[in-house]
């Protein structure tokens, strides 16, 4: 000890200050270590829906900040705040299988009646007040949504076509397709409306004009266009067949392809995060996609809950529906775990000259139950099986080869007829 004020000084116990090597060294490795640590994986919560089977569809964010969304056995419009509580409004028509949903211009929920006889076209306003507007029989609406003219555009799945309706509803015009199967419809960043077509193996834009032209472009074969919306000045699809998500430019074809993903992707939109977010029908997974092709996916913790379609919320996340497990899903979308990036982007390969045939290219299916069933219900349950399938004829189904419970790798063959009145 020093006396007199002095100071202690140690010597002999080990200690050595650190070099600026070691200092260097030591930062580099906690860089490096924090890099590869994996971030917290996003929170998903579920909110059961209180009918029971009702099958939640399609979804969207509504004027009032709430996300509504349909219920395709329930015949019935659904209300989830971004607290979780969720009303119901039961749809006048029943049955009416209400497939898509969309918030119009003018304050209020616009959706497809797939299922109703005749099919519709139905309005909801915030305040539970529905308006319904007759199809031809036959047409099937299924996606939906504003265009930029102000008015509500809709495909129609049973008899290929795009469809027009004004917001008073006196107004109703459809124009024909070259393609087959129109499904989801969106904006586009250059005016159009585009749409997926999944029979024809095509996506589609529509402009909406007078006089609407329309312009249909070829996909990879089996492709089976799902769900599509626009970012970066190009429209994004998931191919429901091939797992992969597709870009297209608003100029038209090439077109490249990301993946793959886990099984058979299906709604797509566009997160606050800038990245693509899809549902993962067969996966159970809801995926996250960069614009440059990293992709990531998350369990749903509900087994078999058959994700379908997919929106971004006023409150940073993104919502979707579970169509078998009769919930509604919310997924923050502001961290997402890490993956080593993929690489470059390319299509699936090439399929052979010397056998072109869906046997070669797929592995067998269960065929599943769907005598009786509607067609839109029956080409839903096709699809999750991992089927490929021809329908023939409108209503419900009345017969199926192979029988139920087979495994095919052949075309499963379909005929629908509608019930006499």
């Amino acid at each position: 000890m020093a006396g007199n004020g002095g100071t202690i000084r140690r010597r002999g116990c080990g200690f050595r200050p650190r070099s600026r090597v070691d200092l260097l060294l030591a930062s580099l490795v906690g860089l490096l270590a924090a890099l590869m640590a994996p971030d917290a994986a996003p929170a998903l919560t579920e909110f059961e829906i209180r009918t029971p089977s009702s099958q939640p569809a399609g979804i969207t964010l509504g004027p009032d900040g709430a996300l509504w969304f349909t219920e395709e056995n329930g015949h019935k419009i659904g209300r989830i705040t971004t607290g979780g509580s969720i009303t119901e409004y039961p749809i006048p028509t029943n049955p009416s299988s209400p497939a898509e949903i969309t918030a119009g211009p003018d304050g209020n929920l616009w959706f497809t009646e797939f299922g109703a006889n005749p099919p519709k076209v139905g309005r909801l306003t915030t305040a539970g007040v529905f308006t319904e507007w007759p199809l031809p029989d036959g047409s099937a609406p299924d996606g939906i949504t504003a265009g930029p003219d102000g008015a509500i555009w809709f495909s129609e799945n049973g008899t290929s076509k795009i469809g027009r309706i004004t917001l008073d509803g006196t107004s109703i015009t459809d124009y024909p397709l070259q393609g087959y199967q129109p499904g989801d419809i969106t904006p586009g960043p250059d005016g159009r409306l585009w749409f997926t077509e999944s029979g024809a193996n095509k996506i589609g834009a529509i402009t909406v004009d007078s006089t609407p032209e329309i312009t249909e472009y070829d996909l990879a074969p089996l492709a089976d266009p799902s769900g599509i919306a626009a970012s970066g000045g190009a429209m994004w699809f998931t191919e429901y067949g091939l797992d992969r998500i597709g870009r297209m430019p608003t100029f038209g074809l090439p077109v490249t392809e990301f993946g793959p993903t886990g099984s058979k992707p299906s709604g797509i939109a566009l997160g606050p995060d800038g990245a693509l977010w899809f549902t993962e029908t067969v996966a159970n997974k809801i995926g996250r996609m960069t614009t440059t092709g990293r992709i990531t996916e998350f369990a749903i913790p509900t087994v078999g809950s058959g994700p379908g379609d997919i929106v971004a919320g006023p409150d940073g996340a993104m919502w979707f529906t579970e169509f078998d497990g009769n919930k509604i899903g919310r997924i923050e979308a502001g961290s997402t775990a890490f993956t080593p990036p993929p690489p470059s982007p390319s299509p699936p390969p090439a399929q052979s000259t010397a056998n072109t045939s869906p046997s070669a290219t797929k592995s067998a299916c269960r065929v599943p139950r769907v005598r009786g069933l509607p067609v839109r219900k029956a080409r839903r349950k096709m699809l999750r099986a991992g089927c490929r399938y021809r329908i023939r004829g409108r209503g419900r189904v009345v017969s199926i080869r192979p029988r139920a419970g087979a495994r095919t790798r052949d075309t499963v063959q379909l005929r629908a007829r509608r019930p006499h009145r």
